[in-house]
């Protein structure tokens, strides 16, 4: 545990998603998980997914909540960052920079024409 939290002290507000990732790779590491195959990982990210869509929906007052279940769902912010966690580390697991694809990706979004509410 005293590694972790060493490790986690390398993090600041200017660390980059290269940094995040490899701090990622590090952890799951120490925590044992690196025997988790890419469709296990995939598995956990659809929960904690769900996880995720469960604490948004407790703030909607018009949403039909099982309350006695309702502190079983973490704060939203908890919630994403299990699912950003877990995207990384499928990410290390199939050897992809999380920065790289981004920028690619986006290159590509900034050309798309974006229909919103029916007008370009």
């Amino acid at each position: 545990m005293e590694e972790q939290k060493e490790l986690l002290k390398s993090l600041n507000k200017k660390s980059t998603v290269n940094d995040i990732q490899e701090y990622i790779k590090k952890v799951i590491t120490l925590r044992g998980f690196t025997n988790q195959r890419v469709q296990d990982k995939m598995l956990l990210l659809l929960e904690e997914t769900g996880e995720l869509a469960k604490a948004i929906r407790k703030t909607l007052p018009e949403a039909t909540i099982d309350y006695s279940k309702i502190e079983n769902y973490n704060n939203i912010e908890e919630e994403i960052a299990d699912v950003f966690i877990v995207l990384v580390s499928i990410c290390n697991e199939l050897n992809i920079n999380l920065y790289d694809v981004f920028i690619n990706k986006e290159k590509n979004n900034v050309e798309r024409k974006w229909r919103i509410n029916g007008k370009l």
